[in-house]
């Protein structure tokens, strides 16, 4: 099995040009099904549908989320139809069995005012500060994921058309920069970032004071650091900010189509989530304006 799950991530990374995170996600769910199956005897080449679906039922007792669940079946799915397609196998296992249900959480979103208190705590009064309010203008002016973001390279700026190259996997999407964060970007780039570096070879747009890239966890931590800082009782992340830039997107007029762009989703059902804050905001323009509410 070994070398089955060895010859599926190379497909994964090579032919499906699967992000790194996306390749570990998968290793790591076929790895502790491995070590399931072969703890309990069972041989992968002829595991049947209610083998699997015990593993499902295995995994919440564990009292793993629905959402865990789900993915690691995806990734059982796709490695058996993997092997399914190289006529390892004659038939696949997971056929049938249905992904638990997931309930959609409402995400965090920061208010207009909220937003503006956090970008206003970073002082460009030092490298440091210079670097922390170009991060949180950027985070919440693109709506970028935190590791699309630390991925970046320089080279993926275009400061005189305004935008940011985004790109994952084999995918790529041009966001627009907006003017604070083009000028805060720029400030950076310009004043701190040439003296952060310590290597011209560095090519990562934002670094780490001691000039290497920046990691997720140095990036939650800043985010941490001037939340506490502007006394916001909201936990927020990366995020966070992403979600707060759709919302305040769609309460501001942009279309449904624009903003799933943007986010870089696939399929446009993960951007209608937002559409219950749109909804609130009619609500309360709607009490203000109407005479008769």
């Amino acid at each position: 099995m070994e070398k089955q799950i060895n010859n599926f991530l190379e497909f994964i990374q090579n032919d499906k040009k699967a992000s790194e995170n996306t390749l570990q996600s998968y290793k790591r769910d076929i790895v502790q099904y491995q070590r399931y199956i072969e703890e309990n005897k069972i041989n992968y080449i002829k595991v049947n549908t209610e083998q699997v679906s015990k593993y499902l039922d295995y995994m919440k007792e564990l009292g793993k989320k629905s959402s865990t669940i789900s993915r690691s079946l995806a990734s059982i799915r796709a490695f058996y139809q993997y092997l399914l397609r190289n006529k390892k196998i004659k038939k696949d296992p997971t056929e049938g069995i249905q992904s638990p249900k997931i309930d959609k959480r409402i995400p965090t979103v920061l208010s207009a005012q909220e937003v503006e208190l956090l970008l206003e705590q970073p002082k460009s009064v030092d490298l440091k500060g210079i670097r922390d309010k170009a991060m949180l203008e950027f985070a919440y002016a693109t709506g970028m994921k935190v590791t699309e973001i630390i991925s970046l390279n320089i080279s993926d700026v275009n400061f005189e058309e305004g935008f940011v190259k985004c790109k994952t996997g084999d995918k790529q999407r041009n966001i627009p920069l907006g003017n604070l964060s083009k000028e805060a970007l720029k400030d950076y780039v310009e004043n701190s970032r040439p003296i952060l570096i310590k290597d011209d070879s560095i090519t990562a747009l934002f670094v780490n004071t001691n000039g290497h890239r920046l990691t997720r966890q140095g990036f939650w931590k800043i985010i941490k650091y001037y939340k506490e800082q502007a006394h916001i009782t909201k936990d927020i992340t990366p995020h966070v900010l992403r979600h707060s830039f759709a919302t305040h997107l769609l309460q501001n007029g942009a279309d449904l189509k624009s903003i799933q762009l943007m986010l870089g989703h696939s399929d446009i059902s993960s951007t209608q989530v937002y559409m219950q804050f749109q909804d609130e905001n009619l609500q309360n323009i709607y009490r203000k304006a109407h005479p008769r509410a």
